[in-house]
């Protein structure tokens, strides 16, 4: 359906015009069905089904139709990435409306955003350490809010914030009194269990992710030794003729190095990870989303939120070891429902990854072969670099409890956040224990079935990766844990 047939507010309508969408994605147009006839909305979807813009028009028709007696909203996410992003779109879509919009999350001092909440805010997005610490210093009123939602609320109960977001749902208006949405890549039993008893006349909305990942987005896959992936990723970026990339690795050290290597060679780059300070993490977004980075080299920290117009290829430098982290990898192009490109590296190392990928996304990836052309002169070659970032930290400790450190303690001090942090952290990796389980299992069973046909489709490849060698049977015990995999590397 087009924006126009949902008979939305003509300001509303500006702002979408100005935006350039004309026809709303699946996920817009159920959200906007079911919300704007008096129903909550569970909806599963994955990132680039235009979700945010799903939920913030939603709130702008509820609000210009006077439909919520309180005309706030509240908005919470997982990251202080997605918070940004929210914002900004916010801010095109709404820009001829009369809402003002404030993100707030942790890692930063308090006096910005506190002075934002003063001057009056309609829309607040926010991580919930920050939300509820400044709930419990009475900078935030959470009766004043007639609207709620949560985005990526798996992702959500995977970082520990569980037992935060059961708190602020405590001190909002009971679920009659306010219109509540939620978002989220799964809908499992935790989700499902809050939306039941948080929503009202909800309706289970659900986007199916394998059309996004394998209909929209051209898939290409390469075997290849691993002291060779560097001279093949420059063959790749000198072919595609980019305007913009993400590469993906998955280590912090692995991320450094492979930027610094592609500095060596000409190309102007940035890194992000977990362990980058606040400021720095956003000033590189905010360069790679201005054009004035060619590529962002990245752990999975940057996988979810990070939306970047027009990317033009995502590349796997390493395979993902969580299969569901490469549909939301390759899932930074081809957004909004135009096309993208996404290229894999297969090392020995992580090949063995490759089939449970495949299951997921319910498609073989397309091989193709690296001919002596394809491997580009590599400047850097010979060069070491120092490893500055320790990948043997638990990942709960990054991804986790780092997180809600600096979400609850920086700016006030260390002790608070940082050890509520480090608790989550181990609570997190108990409570998705069963999940990861059932996890393993599936991968598991999928890859004993098909370890002799994927043997016999490496073979070829292997035969001509010059100088690795197998490496397969050390690595392929790598696989007997993901949950330790995943506590090893980087978020």
């Amino acid at each position: 359906m087009k924006f126009e047939e949902f008979n939305l507010h003509e300001d509303i309508m500006r702002g979408i015009t100005d935006a350039g969408f004309e026809t709303a994605m699946p996920a817009q147009e159920r959200t906007f069905n079911a919300v704007l006839n008096g129903k909550d909305v569970t909806v599963q979807s994955q990132t680039g089904t235009g979700k945010t813009a799903a939920f913030l028009i939603s709130i702008y028709q509820l609000f210009k139709t006077d439909v919520v007696e309180n005309k706030k909203a509240l908005i919470v996410v997982p990251t202080r990435e997605l918070a940004v992003q929210i914002e900004e779109e916010a801010d095109v879509l709404g820009k001829y409306l009369d809402y003002k919009t404030v993100s707030i999350y942790g890692g930063v001092g308090y006096k910005q955003q506190l002075d934002k909440l003063k001057d009056g805010a309609d829309f607040i997005v926010g991580t919930p350490g920050r939300l509820l610490d400044l709930e419990q210093s009475n900078h935030i009123d959470y009766k004043q809010f007639g609207v709620l939602v949560i985005d990526e609320a798996d992702r959500l109960f995977d970082m520990g914030f569980f037992p935060d977001l059961r708190k602020m749902l405590r001190k909002l208006v009971e679920p009659t009194k306010r219109r509540t949405m939620l978002f989220s890549a799964t809908l499992n039993t935790r989700v499902l269990n809050l939306a039941w008893d948080q929503m009202n006349e909800y309706e289970e909305i659900k986007i199916e992710p394998e059309k996004v990942t394998v209909e929209e987005i051209t898939q290409e896959l390469y075997h290849v030794a691993g002291n060779e992936k560097m001279k093949l990723l420059l063959g790749i970026l000198k072919r595609e003729k980019f305007e913009n990339a993400i590469i993906f690795c998955n280590t912090k050290n692995k991320v450094a190095e492979v930027s610094k290597r592609l500095d060596v060679n000409g190309y102007k780059t940035q890194f992000l990870m977990g362990d980058l300070p606040q400021k720095k993490r956003l000033a590189t977004i905010n360069n790679m989303k201005a054009g004035k980075l060619d590529i962002l080299v990245a752990t999975d920290v940057a996988a979810r939120g990070l939306h970047v117009d027009d990317l033009s290829i995502v590349i796997n430098f390493d395979l993902p070891e969580d299969y569901e982290n490469y549909v939301h990898r390759i899932g930074r192009t081809a957004r909004a429902g135009k096309s993208g490109k996404a290229v894999s590296l297969a090392c020995p190392k992580y090949v063995y990854h490759l089939p449970a990928i495949e299951s997921f996304i319910g498609d073989k990836i397309s091989v193709m072969i690296a001919d002596d052309e394809l491997f580009a002169e590599d400047a850097s070659e010979g060069m070491r670099f120092h490893n500055e970032y320790d990948d043997r930290s638990p990942r709960g400790r990054e991804g986790r409890g780092n997180e809600r450190g600096n979400d609850r303690g920086n700016g006030r001090g260390d002790g608070r956040g940082g050890d509520r942090g480090r608790s989550s952290g181990r609570s997190s990796g108990r409570s998705s224990g069963s999940r990861d389980g059932n996890r393993d299992g599936r991968r598991d069973g999928y890859r004993s079935g098909n370890r002799d046909g994927e043997k016999s489709r490496l073979a070829a490849g292997r035969s001509d990766q010059r100088g690795e060698g197998r490496r397969g049977d050390g690595n392929r015990n790598d696989g007997r844990n993901r949950s330790d995999n995943r506590n090893r590397n980087d978020n």
